[in-house]
């Protein structure tokens, strides 16, 4: 129920009185419990939201929308298995009045910024992720690249595959791989940068880093997929916009404003 908390915040709770085991205060850490038994924190607050790592959007009984910072893991790694963006929140949920599970519905690379969400439900976890499957979630992207283009618009379609060092690439085999799309606009040429928006058709693991480094416009600060130059200190890919059908309330759409740095470049 409460696993981000301490072995002295626990002790505190049963020298206090809190803890209850079929409606008997017990204030022994080695108090027997059987699998049918009753176990309560009285006077519990509500667990805070982890304001320090992620923004909150948008939170209601079926699913929970953020904003993720770049360098954040949506999920945990071999390397990295407490600082992410679903560890956070799933004790965020469990401590809630009403505790709840969360599900992993989608993710964002790690050194993407932008929106997310998870589902607080497995029915709600099941719905969105047909949609996703069936490509009806609208998912919009913002990017600064390097270098000009040399079509103000266009789609992007390539094959995708990854090589021995996890990197992805477009392929010409058409046994390998799987089909990646997306839709790009410029919003703003400069003249060694631009500004994109991108709409994606797919949703495949880098796949926009990936497409705009074959295009010849890596994006700004993507040393691993070709970019020469990281002003930021940080890859300048942004999710700005999410819209799906909500389990409940019809369709629902979320914005999040690239950051401001991106108009600077």
């Amino acid at each position: 129920m409460h696993p981000g908390s301490s072995r002295g915040t626990v002790k505190r709770w049963l020298a206090a009185g809190r803890v209850q085991v079929n409606d008997r205060i017990v204030r022994r850490g080695d108090v027997a419990v059987a699998e049918s038994d009753r176990v309560r924190l009285t006077g519990t607050p509500p667990a805070a939201f982890p304001s320090t790592l992620l923004r909150l959007v948008h939170e209601d009984e079926e699913i929970l929308v953020v904003d993720k910072p770049p360098g954040l893991l949506t999920i945990a790694t071999e390397r990295e298995r407490e600082r992410t963006a679903y560890r956070a929140l799933a004790r965020y949920v469990a401590g809630q009045r009403r505790p709840a599970r969360l599900f992993v519905v989608h993710r964002l690379d790690r050194e993407t910024s932008g929106l997310l969400v998870f589902a607080k439900s497995g029915g709600a976890k099941r719905f969105l992720q047909e949609q996703f499957a069936r490509r009806t979630v609208e998912r919009v992207y913002v990017a600064l690249v390097e270098g000009r283009l040399r079509e103000t618009s266009g789609i992007l379609r390539d094959r995708l595959t990854q090589d021995e060092n996890l990197r992805v690439r477009p392929t010409r085999d058409r046994g390998v791989g799987r089909d990646a799309i997306t839709a790009y606009r410029m919003l703003e040429q400069r003249p060694t940068s631009a500004l994109l928006e991108l709409r994606l058709g797919t949703g495949r693991r880098g796949q926009i880093r990936a497409q705009l480094a074959a295009l010849g416009n890596p994006i700004v600060g993507d040393l691993r997929y070709g970019s020469r130059r990281d002003p930021l200190r940080r890859v300048c890919l942004h999710a700005t916009r999410l819209s799906f059908a909500h389990p409940r309330q019809g369709r629902v759409s979320f914005e999040s404003p690239p950051p401001l740095a991106f108009h600077r470049r």
